[in-house]
């Protein structure tokens, strides 16, 4: 069974059992303040039960020396039997009293009292057995003693029926300053609570009224074309509630149209724009590296040619160099607007470090693992080659150290993971994060570079994949070396 909400109710349930709730606060509050008020009367009642409670021990105690006096006068048995009786309800009596050594003037006083009595009882006790034995001289002398404790313990429940008196007249007071304090705070709570009903009704009426306010607004908004404005969503089961849901699904409705034909207009406009964009990086990897392309077969001919010379003239070191050279740029030319495999970007690399230490007698060391179940993966072309580059331009040359640049390839189920890294100069958090954001771009001064930069590749990883931060540069810090890691996504090939 579905929970029924406030918000579920019909206008008018919500204003009867608004009213109501307040008819039922307010007697809530009455009975609340009749209760606390008979309370207060009651404390008032009890505050001179002790006093009262007092006197009937002094009279007890009274009772209990006049019975003991008409014994010894009379000595009968009436007389006997009224005695053990009020003695034992003088003993009952003084049970009430306290018999703690407690650091109170009263408490103190009520011990006293109940010690000295339980001494008087004593004394009466062997006064009557005197008696009984004939014993004139003891009976006489327990007399004497029994009526000295009597005056001196009567005198004491005075002086604690005065103390009393006092303490409960305090706290009469007090109970008086209480019962008027709930008389005010029952006024102001009174107040308070009708205060708030008011503003609970004026609250529910404007809970009506504004939704209808705001949905006539919206609907002149929709009127004048203004498809993306709606009400406030609402799970609301009450009138408000379903205008304003039948008011939303119509207003969707057509914004939905609109939305629809506008995002394809810009989905359309994106990918024009993402194939200028790539057009333009290819063209600028392109053109940097055939600078001097009047003609590419005549370049690739002439190197081919100058190859064969030398191998004629025994020259075979220069002729692999020319070969390497041929090979190359006949890479950069047929891949300037295609992808490559892993192999063949790697391929390119092994010929740009081969020319480099023909031309720098061996001085860059380079080395690489390769997982070979991986060189078939097919990435964009002329990636490999500037990173390498990079490390060479920017890392290990004119180091006073032997420079060395180590080349990694692994693979799991989501990446292939190619790393490229140095041991030279190393670069700072702020030289890395320039690099990485296309705010720096490193060139190198000498005019080794083959034109591609570090901003170039990472662009065209993202466009090629269409995916961000597929390149990550780690460096520990100056002259502790760099790592540029490239993330080829599998599922994308």
């Amino acid at each position: 069974m579905k929970q029924l909400r406030w918000k579920d109710f019909s206008l008018v349930s919500k204003i009867v059992i608004e009213v109501g709730m307040i008819a039922v606060l307010l007697f809530a509050m009455n009975m609340l303040f009749y209760v606390r008020i008979n309370n207060s009367m009651q404390k008032m009642d009890n505050v001179y039960a002790s006093n009262a409670e007092l006197t009937e021990l002094s009279q007890v105690f009274e009772k209990v020396q006049d019975n003991m006096y008409k014994y010894l006068k009379v000595k009968n048995s009436q007389t006997l039997l009224d005695y053990y009786q009020n003695e034992a309800k003088y003993r009952n009596e003084l049970e009430k009293l306290n018999e703690d050594n407690i650091n109170d003037p009263v408490k103190l006083l009520e011990r006293n009292i109940r010690k000295m009595s339980e001494t008087y009882l004593d004394c009466t006790a062997e006064t009557v057995a005197a008696k009984r034995g004939r014993n004139v001289e003891q009976y006489k002398r327990k007399y004497d003693d029994a009526t000295k404790l009597y005056r001196y313990i009567q005198s004491s429940i005075d002086e604690l029926n005065n103390l009393m008196f006092q303490e409960n007249s305090r706290t009469y007071a007090v109970l008086r300053a209480v019962m008027r304090y709930l008389e005010i705070s029952n006024s102001v709570i009174m107040i308070i609570i009708v205060a708030g009903g008011m503003l609970l009704l004026i609250q529910a009426t404007r809970n009506m009224f504004v939704p209808l306010s705001n949905m006539a607004e919206t609907a002149q908004l929709v009127g004048q074309g203004n498809f993306h404005v709606k009400m406030h969503d609402t799970d609301a089961q009450d009138e408000l509630g379903t205008v304003t849901r039948a008011f939303n699904t119509m207003v969707e409705n057509l914004d939905l149209y609109m939305a629809r034909t506008k995002a394809s207009m810009e989905k359309e406009q994106q990918m024009m724009e993402r194939e200028l964009l790539m057009e333009n990086h290819l063209k600028e990897a392109q053109l940097k590296y055939l600078q001097s392309q009047i003609n590419p077969h005549f370049l690739f001919n002439s190197l081919n040619a100058g190859a064969q010379l030398a191998m004629m003239e025994d020259a075979e070191q220069t002729g692999i160099f020319v070969e390497k050279m041929a090979d190359f740029f006949r890479y950069n030319v047929k891949k300037g607007q295609e992808d490559a495999t892993l192999g063949e970007e790697l391929e390119a690399v092994d010929n740009y470090i081969y020319i480099l230490n023909v031309r720098f007698a061996g001085d860059i060391h380079f080395s690489k693992e390769v997982d070979e179940s991986l060189e078939n993966v097919r990435m964009p072309s002329m990636i490999l080659q500037p990173v390498v580059e990079n490390a060479v331009n920017h890392g290990i040359r004119d180091i006073e150290w032997e420079g060395k640049i180590h080349l990694t390839v692994t693979g799991d189920a989501d990446y292939i993971r190619i790393s490229v890294k140095d041991n030279g100069k190393g670069m700072t958090q702020e030289q890395i994060e320039g690099v990485l954001s296309g705010n720096r771009e490193r060139r190198n001064e000498e005019g080794d570079s083959t034109g591609i930069g570090m901003n170039n590749v990472i662009s065209r990883l993202e466009l090629y994949y269409e995916e961000s931060g597929l390149m990550e540069i780690n460096s520990e810090g100056e002259g502790k070396g760099t790592e540029a890691v490239i993330y080829i996504p599998v599922h994308e090939n």
